[in-house]
């Protein structure tokens, strides 16, 4: 099991010094990987300072030797997917090798979406990330490429340099468990970092039994040998630190291959305790 820190671009850490400083701290506590949200507005709050989480990676890249970064998630339906293509594959040059790109739909209720006059249709932007990822990936391969889509067209370009990781930086997929589009998609890639659907859109963690479910579901959708990551977690640590490691370990005895521990936003002293505390290793 590896250990993540989901930190926000949004209040204080709407600046991309603060949160190279906080990667920084991430590595030198022994977490694995810190992830980025990404929203134009942050989670809703108009008047707080955001900032863009491509620049913050670049910068959060300067300040880390080994720890991995990426996003978690990021909604390629209201991003160009050839703009991604070339930040994610400078990005991992700059860091050595070590970018994750986390996907999604995105929440069609942000003002990411309803302030800018994006799709917020459900169907239309699973086409759209659909055809989105077919292009990045196209374009990393650093061979002519070209598409013709329902949402998108490219026209017989080469992207060079390719990313250093290779086949291909990992892509992770975000979506509701156990929504099945979301788990066939997820199953088509490199590994997947969802939620449990709940009737009320209240928080529940997976139980062990559904991570074995989900691990069934991808190793009967994907080549027995092929790896495949699934990142648990998402939110605050909880109280009762005996609870949470049990958890914790259950889930990795399920198939669970990453932890990852949302910091929520708050002061900068107070978000930096968080982080060096360090990871919750059974």
């Amino acid at each position: 099991m590896r250990f993540g820190l989901n930190l926000p671009t949004g209040g204080a850490c709407g600046n991309p010094r603060t949160l190279a400083a906080f990667a920084a701290a991430a590595e030198a506590a022994g977490w694995d990987g810190v992830f980025l949200e990404d929203y134009i507005v942050y989670q809703g709050h108009l008047d707080w300072p955001t900032c863009d989480p491509w620049v913050a990676l670049a910068a959060m890249a300067m300040a880390t030797d080994h720890i991995r970064l990426g996003t978690e998630v990021t909604p390629l339906t209201r991003r160009r997917p050839w703009k991604v293509a070339r930040e994610t594959a400078t990005l991992d040059h700059l860091s050595g090798g070590r970018l994750v790109l986390g996907v999604g739909l995105g929440d069609e209720t942000e003002p990411g979406f309803t302030h800018f006059g994006e799709v917020v249709n459900v169907r239309q932007r699973a086409e759209m990330l659909d055809e989105a990822l077919e292009i990045v990936v196209g374009l990393w391969s650093g061979a002519p490429f070209r598409l013709t889509g329902k949402y998108f067209a490219v026209r017989d370009v080469t992207f060079l340099p390719r990313p250093l990781q290779q086949p291909r930086i990992p892509i992770w997929v975000g979506g509701a468990y156990p929504h099945r589009g979301a788990m066939r998609r997820a199953a088509r890639w490199d590994g997947c970092c969802m939620f449990k659907g709940t009737d009320d859109g209240s928080w529940q963690d997976m139980t062990p039994g559904e991570v074995q479910a989900l691990r069934a579901f991808v190793d009967d959708h994907r080549p027995a040998d092929a790896p495949f990551e699934i990142v648990l977690g998402g939110r605050r640590r909880g109280p009762d630190v005996g609870r949470e490691m049990a958890l914790i370990q259950s889930s990795a005895d399920a198939g669970a291959t990453w932890w990852v521990e949302w910091i929520a936003p708050a002061d900068e002293g107070t978000m930096r305790n968080c982080i060096e505390r360090g990871p919750l290793r059974p």
